[in-house]
């Protein structure tokens, strides 16, 4: 039988991942209009961001900066090349490697729209104090590496699919 604080531990925790499911879609869904409102989708604004901010990048590196699967992340470049916000170009060393690159377009573009958008962000985080968002940054720093480094036990798992069975 589970004691009444490890079951107020437990609706605490499943709360906690509630809320924070939901602050971090409203915090997305925000974030997405203001792209959007600049012509670009959240994937596309972010290799754009990715090349502003770092520099030309291998089209293999892309993906897994921006979390985009390698398959998607072609038809995001080639996408921006049509518009012609990106270039590629061969790597001189390795002709495997292909580099992206922000055009002289694409870069006046983001001249143009990441401090807005950077503003913007700071903006949806202003009810916070200084503090207040360096504590929440590694508040959420700690749960994303936990969570990452966190595995069920193979036994449980399977046990849990035997009983559904």
């Amino acid at each position: 039988m589970e004691s009444q604080d490890n079951q107020q531990e437990t609706f605490t925790s499943l709360k906690l991942f509630v809320v924070l499911n939901r602050a971090a879609r409203s915090v997305n869904d925000r974030i997405a209009e203001d792209i959007r409102s600049h012509g670009l989708n959240p994937t596309e604004f972010a290799v754009m961001e990715l090349l502003y901010n770092k520099g030309d990048q291998p089209v293999q590196v892309i993906g897994k900066k921006v979390l985009i699967a390698s398959s998607s992340i072609t038809y995001v470049v080639d996408k921006l090349q049509n518009r012609g916000y990106v270039e590629r170009s061969a790597c001189p060393n390795d002709r495997r490697v292909i580099y992206t690159k922000l055009t002289g377009r694409g870069r006046d573009l983001m001249k143009r729209i990441f401090p807005e958008h950077a503003e913007m962000i700071q903006q949806l985080f202003s009810h916070l104090t200084m503090d207040e968002k360096k504590m929440l940054a590694e508040q959420l720093k700690s749960i994303g590496k936990y969570a990452q480094s966190f595995k069920i036990e193979y036994d449980r798992k399977s046990e849990h699919h035997r009983d559904l069975s």
